[in-house]
């Protein structure tokens, strides 16, 4: 990792130690260094100078809330607000404990795209008539009730993330 005038230049290796806890966040630095042939001496002082400076963000769990009897719907709002009002409105939603994710967007209007859960369309339409239509500036809300997930991931880092893991698992 190389610091020049404020930007941040990842080398090979980083990459690799970021693609490696992509894939197991669990595995030991002892573990890690044997997978890139390094030492893990190394790959410690790579990993905490990237936590320094907030290339890795945190390390977290993802739970598969339906094997432990969870059930919970998912949506997709679209916000259309007043152009005046937009970035307060998506501050405002990212306060909120069941909006995941929040977007701005600029297509021939302002939007903000959020993606909420709750536990039922109840609970989903009480969020947004009580919570985020009165919010000032929200002129119109456009909500998308996800059905069926077929993919849900962060952006891959390491291999060129446009191509696809079957043709990366070909080249082996």
């Amino acid at each position: 990792m190389k610091i020049k005038r404020r930007a941040i230049s990842l080398d090979d290796l980083d990459w690799k130690i970021l693609h490696a806890l992509q894939e197991n966040a669990k595995q030991t630095y002892l573990e890690t260094g044997r997978l890139l042939n390094v030492a893990h001496s190394t790959v410690y002082e790579r990993i905490k100078k990237m936590e320094e400076h907030g290339i890795i963000k945190k390390y977290t769990t993802v739970v598969n809330l339906e094997k432990v009897g969870i059930n919970y719907i998912t949506a997709v709002m679209t916000i259309i607000t007043d152009p005046k009002e937009s970035e307060n409105v998506a501050e405002k939603l990212s306060e909120f404990n069941n909006v995941l994710e929040v977007y701005t967007s600029l297509s021939e209007e302002l939007l903000i795209i959020a993606k909420v859960t709750a536990m039922d369309q109840s609970e989903l339409h009480s969020f947004i008539a009580h919570s985020v239509a009165p919010l000032p500036g929200v002129l119109r809300i456009r909500t998308s009730i996800i059905t069926k997930k077929h993919k849900e991931e962060s952006f891959p880092v390491g291999p060129n993330p446009n191509v696809s893991k079957k043709e990366v698992d070909t080249d082996k």
